[in-house]
């Protein structure tokens, strides 16, 4: 039996000088003819015999004369591993954003950020760290997005003008946990910073003042919530959507990396990126014309409002968010038990849930108390009181005293229209102990 031969070795690396051979005479250049002011022939012949390494300004006029990058002429790549790095982590970005496989993304996201952490290369574990935290947050794992995002604030690389979404996002996690107060202190701070540092940052400035007056609506503070947004609109009317073009250089992004033009696919992905981040833009102005409409509704102003929510609804965009659009049926839910349309606030309650799934207790407790308040139009006083039990509990659970405590005034007096009269007094029993709960926050108790 013949031996077993091993396998070949693998083709040894061209060296710098081979490459600058290679690439010289595919050029039909002569060593003088790519000479040039501080780089002899001379010197060209012993970088190709291999004899002296260049330096960093050779390579930069050798590239120059060759027409390729420095970075190719030195590694034989177009783009150093830092931006394959980058350019790794934009593409499994918008495949996490605009993709049918965030899952898979994201475990693509977490081994590129256990290798950007192993190879030093902070600014790509920041970034990573960031898409990953926003991921969890928008699947519904607060206490995660909020380990993750707390870690990219920490290195004192980002910045609330600069990088908005990332203190929002933060901030989103804090309320999804049940701490609003410190989502209000995050988002005023943050608007703080953007007015004092670069007051003409219109994107940021409607960003925190969307997110902070939310916060304080959900605390009840309107009035405050209100004057947040008093003059914020008006300068951001002009923001406009951008997904057509996200896709279109997402799609020139990867044909140009299958194509092996690296340098090409980066600037396209860039592109990609910067786009996305401006419709996200757009995406918050929706998000403040939905909050507009909250105020007016609950000013007693259902028309104006249900104006306001259709703006919302155009701006949110084709595939809005899930949770910016069970805020929206929520309040259409809201606004439709306003007009006495029972049937309709059901089914808008109704979808609201259905989005929401088990996330965020806050918003599935006013989706409830819609519901409940829906049921009640249409006599359905059994189902409306088992909806209004579930709206209390989940805004209980989630800190949310003032409105657990209207849902249970919702509720006692549905109990009461229903002749139920010692059901509808526990009600409103409880309903004082919530209210006692939310003041005691307001104002603490001295030790």
């Amino acid at each position: 039996m013949p031996p077993v031969s091993s396998p070949p070795d693998a083709p040894r690396p061209e060296t710098i000088g081979e490459r600058l051979r290679r690439l010289r005479l595919e050029r039909r250049m002569s060593q003088r003819e790519l000479s040039a002011p501080g780089v002899s022939y001379a010197y060209i012949s012993r970088i190709e015999a291999g004899t002296r390494q260049p330096s960093v300004k050779a390579l930069r006029k050798l590239a120059a004369k060759l027409g390729v990058s420095p970075e190719y002429l030195e590694t034989g790549e177009d783009v150093r591993p830092v931006d394959r790095r980058e350019m790794e982590l934009v593409d499994a970005e918008l495949e996490l954003r605009l993709g049918k496989d965030p899952q898979a993304a994201e475990q693509r996201l977490r081994r590129l950020l256990d290798d950007a952490t192993a190879g030093g290369d902070v600014r790509s574990a920041l970034r990573a760290r960031i898409v990953l935290g926003t991921a969890a947050v928008e699947s519904g794992r607060p206490a995660e997005a909020a380990e993750l995002l707390e870690a990219a604030i920490d290195d004192g690389e980002v910045s609330p003008a600069e990088q908005p979404e990332v203190y929002a996002q933060l901030g989103h996690a804090y309320a999804a946990l049940g701490h609003v107060r410190r989502a209000i202190d995050l988002y005023a701070q943050c608007l703080h910073d953007v007015d004092e540092n670069d007051p003409e940052n219109v994107a940021a400035r409607v960003q925190f003042a969307t997110h902070l007056s939310y916060a304080l609506s959900d605390v009840g503070e309107f009035d405050r919530a209100q004057s947040v947004l008093d003059g914020v609109l008006e300068s951001a009317d002009a923001l406009t959507d951008s997904y057509t073009q996200v896709k279109l250089y997402w799609s020139l992004a990867r044909v140009s990396g299958l194509r092996g033009e690296l340098g090409r696919a980066l600037v396209n992905a860039r592109r990609a990126i910067a786009l996305l981040e401006a419709t996200e833009n757009t995406v918050q102005l929706g998000r403040a014309r939905l909050l507009c409409g909250v105020i007016l509704l609950t000013k007693g102003r259902p028309h104006e409002a249900g104006v306001q929510f259709e703006l919302a609804e155009s701006l949110l965009g084709l595939q809005p968010n899930p949770a910016d659009l069970a805020s929206l049926r929520t309040e259409q839910a809201r606004r439709e038990v306003v007009l006495g349309e029972g049937a309709a606030a059901v089914a808008r309650a109704r979808e609201a849930l259905e989005l929401l799934g088990d996330s965020d207790p806050g918003e599935r407790g006013r989706a409830l108390q819609a519901l409940g308040e829906g049921l009640t139009l249409q006599g359905a006083t059994d189902e409306a009181s088992d909806a209004f039990r579930a709206s209390v509990d989940a805004l209980e659970q989630a800190e949310r005293y003032a409105d657990a405590a209207q849902a249970c005034r919702a509720w006692g007096r549905m109990l009461r229209k229903a002749g139920r009269e010692g059901e509808a007094l526990d009600v409103l029993d409880r309903a004082a102990d919530l209210g006692a709960r939310r003041e005691s926050l307001h104002f603490p108790t001295e030790a």
